[in-house]
């Protein structure tokens, strides 16, 4: 099964793609999106829109794990944050590619087992768990990889109790 963990933004969209094979994943590709502050936001998100359609062509994911929109005090940002999940999950929809969401917590939970992680540990165990040199920069791509990772464990529990008729 192929993953594209996507950790969205205005100004930058981290992504991270894997194949899972059994219990080991394989890092396929990973990098950012980023568009430049000054220029209208509708031109960003098309330009974010665009990349998307452009990666989900090329890298033909079977699902897309994107995080959810973590709420905090800066309200511009977060609404921003919310048009660019918005036009990512549209591409990836109209790709025909199932879309998966998990909160900040799930994903720490899944990557490093504990959800108050800090994300120097999240970004350590990204690197230990896919075999990478070093941590991905920016933190994004690290961040979007631990989300692929969070998908990869997740589905994997699915595909275990599906054999006994459970549903997601």
């Amino acid at each position: 099964m192929r993953i594209m963990g996507i950790d969205p933004g205005i100004a930058i969209v981290g992504y991270g793609i894997l194949d899972q094979k059994g219990t080991r994943l394989i890092d396929v590709d990973y990098g950012s999106i980023q568009t430049l502050a000054g220029i209208p936001t509708a031109t960003r998100l098309k330009q974010i829109y665009d990349a998307c359609t452009r990666l989900f062509g090329e890298f033909q994911p079977d699902v897309v794990a994107i995080e959810k929109l973590f709420f905090n005090r800066n309200v511009t940002t977060a609404f921003t944050v919310g048009q660019a999940r918005g036009v990512i999950m549209l591409a990836a929809e109209e790709a025909n590619i199932t879309i998966t969401e998990y909160t900040p917590l799930q994903v720490k939970m899944a990557v490093v087992g504990f959800g108050q992680a800090e994300k120097k540990q999240v970004q350590e165990m990204v690197k230990l768990l896919l075999h990478l040199p070093a941590v991905p920069r920016p933190d994004d791509v690290a961040d979007a990889l631990a989300i692929a990772i969070c998908e990869a464990h997740s589905s994997s529990a699915v595909h275990k109790y599906s054999k006994w008729g459970l549903k997601r």
